[in-house]
């Protein structure tokens, strides 16, 4: 490539002045040397500095995304910087693309940079005209019936056995204990847990004797069989 002219224009960003690169050293677009252009970018880049020009951060982004596709097409593993190069080669055609448009539409209006247009005035039609096929309108019914049934909370059958566990009432274990000491003055520790259906139920029936003691409502002492045996409190 010939050595740069530092005489450049100020361009608006930095795929501008990679275009002109492109143009001026007479460049294949659509097969750009990623190695050329960055160094062309760069010494334009330098003598921006030189020349105390702004360099505004696009620019130096532009150039650190350059440096990081050529780097990445010398590793191991070429094909992924070749595919961020086609990635930017598609970035600078589809720019290119959008310059020529702007440029043929300045021309068709004669120079004016804008075209403005009176609002019209639309009329209202509430009327669907549109035809559809049995089928379609069946689909998309039952896709309607999922979002509405979506958007409602779980049902209860939805939860049975997961959160629909009844809950076992410290208080009422207590009640029941009471009641069972009054019939009978005494009861051995473990036959406290025979009427218990479920693991919850035998966790507040634990928990209700541990309050009673603690309330001294009942106590609990070992007979000569060494079994455990829970009693009501005569003053309880």
């Amino acid at each position: 490539m010939e050595k740069l002219s530092f005489r450049l224009p100020v361009f608006e960003g930095p795929l501008d002045a990679l275009l002109y690169l492109i143009s001026k050293n007479k460049l294949d677009i659509y097969d750009v040397s990623i190695s050329e252009l960055l160094s062309q970018y760069l010494e334009y880049l330098s003598a921006m500095n030189e020349m105390n020009l702004d360099i505004t951060s696009d620019f130096l982004e532009m150039a650190s995304r350059l440096v990081q596709i050529k780097s990445a097409m010398l590793l191991p593993k070429p094909e992924i910087g070749e595919t961020q190069r086609d990635e930017f080669i598609a970035t600078l055609i589809g720019y290119k693309t959008c310059k020529a448009m702007a440029h043929e539409l300045t021309l068709l209006s004669g120079g004016i940079d804008s075209f403005i247009r009176v609002p019209q005035q639309i009329k209202h039609d509430e009327g669907y005209n549109c035809s559809h096929e049995k089928y379609e309108l069946y689909k998309a019914y039952l896709l309607f019936g999922k979002r509405i049934k979506s958007s409602q909370p779980p049902t209860k059958e939805e939860f049975r056995g997961v959160v629909g566990r009844s809950i076992v009432s410290v208080a009422a274990r207590i009640v029941h204990i009471i009641r069972q000491l009054i019939k009978g003055g005494h009861r051995s520790f473990n036959s406290m847990f025979d009427d218990s259906t479920g693991r919850s139920e035998a966790v507040a029936t634990f928990l209700a004797v541990l309050e009673l003691v603690k309330s001294k409502k009942i106590f609990i002492d070992d007979d000569e069989c060494n079994t455990v045996r829970i009693k009501k409190r005569k003053n309880g």
